[in-house]
């Protein structure tokens, strides 16, 4: 019986977590969305890598991605496509992103 109320209260913290990194996201992810038809021929609109080598961004912290787009944006991290996307982005463009891609909830495929 302990094991059990154990285990619910882990699924609660880890779910309870998982969302409110979305509501941590300062953007708009209604904006986000718009401005993610750029990002779709990679990643998708729905943050699910399309091509090998990319990394799959819905349900990610939005600070982590935040971090990474300005580390694009800034030539601290570099990728030839990344790179050159990220420096057309103003804060208001990554805040966005990252409220839209953090939002994205998905079961992975078992």
């Amino acid at each position: 019986m302990l094991k059990r109320i154990l285990a619910g209260l882990a699924l609660l913290a880890v779910s309870g977590t998982a969302t409110s990194d979305a509501a941590w996201a300062a953007g708009d992810s209604i904006a986000g969305r718009a401005k993610a038809r750029q990002c779709a021929a990679c990643h998708g609109l729905s943050g699910l890598a399309r091509m090998p080598g990319v990394p799959t961004i819905a349900g990610k912290n939005p600070i982590d991605l935040e971090k990474q787009l300005k580390a694009f944006r800034s030539g601290e991290r570099t990728d030839p496509q990344m790179s050159a996307i990220a420096k057309q982005l103003s804060d208001q463009d990554i805040e966005d992103l990252a409220a839209w891609y953090s939002g994205i909830r998905f079961s992975a495929p078992e």
